[in-house]
C-alpha cells in the first residue's frame, strides 16, 4: 500500500513538472515575424501559398459578331441526266434487248459559302461553287433564306456575283489587303461540311501567291486558317472583322484541310464584282499567248540574255499574238513600254488588257529586239 501511494505521488510530481516547464516554453521561446521568408530549401517556401497573376485572355468575339452575319450558305442544284449507250438505239439491239431506256434524271447538289457585299442583296463567291447549277438557294445567319440569280462568274479568277431579294441585308466591311503582312492573324468563316457556320483562327503566312495547278490567280493571300470543303466563297478577315479575301483553294492530299489555303485578295474582289455587276461578265481582252518563267537554262539553250522576262512558250493559232509574229520561244520583255522580270507578272499584266484594245510587245528573239502590235479580243470558249 506504501510502495503504490508513493507511485501515485510521483507520478502527479512528473504530470506538474511537465506541464509547468511547456508553459513556459511556450511563453518564452523566441517567435519569428510576420513578414519574415522561410529561408531557402525549407520545404515550406514549396507549399506557401502564392498570388497568381492571370493572364488576360484574347478574345476575336467582337471580329466574328461584326462579319459572321454577312457570311451565308449557299446550297446549289443541278439536274443530272444519266444516258445510255447509243448502241442500244441500233434496231439489231432493240430487236433482242428491246426499246432504248427513257434517260434518268437525278439532283446533284453541292454547297459553299459567300459573302454580303452591299445592302443591295449582291453576293460573292467561288465560280465553283455554283458553276453549272439549275437552282441557288442563300441562307442568312439570321435564319432568312432566298433565291439567288447568277448576275455573273469569272472562271480565271474563280468569283461569282449573286443577287438575292431580301431587305435589310448585314453587308460586310471591306478591308485592304496592301495592309496585309506576313504573320497576321486572320479568320476563316465559312460553312465547312455542311455543319453550319464555323470560324476557324489562322494567321498570313504568305502574300502575293501563286498556286500553279489551282488558278491563275498569281497574288493569293496563303493562310493556315482552316478551309475545308464548303468553306470554298467564304470570308477571311482581319482581326478586326474586315474582308481582306474570298478563301478558294486549298492543297490537300486528303481533301480536307492540311495548313495551306489560298484567298482572293479583297482588292481583286471589288475589281471583279464591279464588272460582274455592269457586264454580267469580265471583259477581259486575250492575246492568245502561254507564258512560262525564264530560268538561266532555257536561256542559255535559246540564247537569251538571263535579264528577266516572260518566256513565250506558246502561241494559240489563228490568235492576235500569232498574227503579230510572236514565236514560242520569244522572250516577252515589255507590254507598252512596261518591263517584267517575272512571268507572273506579264500574265497579271495581260489578265488586265480590255477588249479591242492595241497593244505594243517588245520582244527578244535571240540577240535582237522586236517590237510588234497586236489587238485584243474576246477570248474564245
Amino acid at each position: 500500500m506504501a510502495s503504490s501511494r508513493n507511485l501515485r505521488r510521483y507520478l502527479l510530481q512528473a504530470a506538474a513538472f511537465g506541464l509547468v516547464a511547456g508553459l513556459a516554453i511556450s511563453v518564452l521561446w523566441p517567435r519569428p515575424r510576420a513578414d519574415s521568408a522561410p529561408p531557402a530549401g525549407d520545404p515550406a517556401a514549396v507549399t506557401a501559398p502564392m498570388t497568381r497573376t492571370e493572364p488576360t485572355a484574347n478574345s476575336f468575339a467582337p471580329a466574328v459578331e461584326r462579319a459572321a452575319p454577312s457570311v451565308v450558305n449557299i446550297y446549289s442544284t443541278k439536274v443530272i441526266t444519266r444516258s445510255y449507250n447509243p448502241l442500244l438505239d441500233d434496231p439489231v439491239f432493240q430487236r433482242f434487248f428491246g426499246r432504248a431506256p427513257v434517260p434518268r434524271q437525278r439532283l446533284e447538289s453541292s454547297l459553299g459559302s459567300g459573302v454580303v457585299l452591299d445592302r443591295d442583296g449582291y453576293i460573292v463567291t467561288n465560280h465553283h461553287v455554283i458553276a453549272d447549277a439549275d437552282e441557288i438557294e442563300v441562307a442568312l445567319r439570321d435564319g432568312r433564306s432566298a433565291h439567288a440569280r447568277l448576275i455573273g462568274s469569272d472562271t480565271l479568277t474563280d468569283l461569282a456575283l449573286l443577287r438575292i431579294d431580301l431587305a435589310q441585308v448585314p453587308a460586310i466591311a471591306l478591308g485592304d489587303d496592301r495592309q496585309t503582312r506576313i504573320g497576321d492573324l486572320v479568320l476563316a468563316i465559312g460553312n465547312p461540311f455542311g455543319v453550319g457556320q464555323t470560324v476557324t483562327l489562322g494567321v498570313v503566312g504568305a502574300v502575293s501567291r501563286e498556286a500553279p495547278g489551282i488558278s491563275a490567280v498569281s497574288d493569293f493571300i496563303q493562310t493556315d486558317a482552316a478551309i475545308n470543303p464548303g468553306n470554298s466563297g467564304g470570308a477571311l478577315v482581319n482581326s478586326t472583322g474586315e474582308l481582306i479575301g474570298i478563301n478558294t483553294a486549298i492543297y490537300s492530299r486528303s481533301g480536307g484541310s492540311e495548313g495551306i489555303g489560298f484567298a482572293v485578295p479583297v482588292s481583286a474582289v471589288r475589281q471583279i464584282a464591279a464588272q460582274l455587276r455592269e457586264h454580267g461578265e469580265v471583259p477581259r481582252g486575250w492575246l492568245g499567248l502561254e507564258l512560262q518563267e525564264l530560268t538561266p537554262q532555257l536561256a542559255a539553250s535559246l540564247g537569251l540574255d538571263d535579264q528577266g522576262g516572260a518566256l513565250v512558250a506558246g502561241v494559240y493559232r489563228g490568235s492576235p499574238a500569232a498574227r503579230a509574229g510572236v514565236q514560242p520561244g520569244d522572250l516577252l520583255v515589255a507590254l507598252e513600254g512596261r518591263t517584267f522580270q517575272r512571268a507572273r507578272d506579264a500574265r497579271a499584266a495581260l489578265a488586265t488588257l480590255p477588249r479591242e484594245q492595241e497593244v505594243r510587245l517588245t520582244l527578244q528573239r535571240g540577240r535582237r529586239r522586236i517590237e510588234t502590235r497586236a489587238t485584243t479580243i474576246r477570248q474564245p470558249d
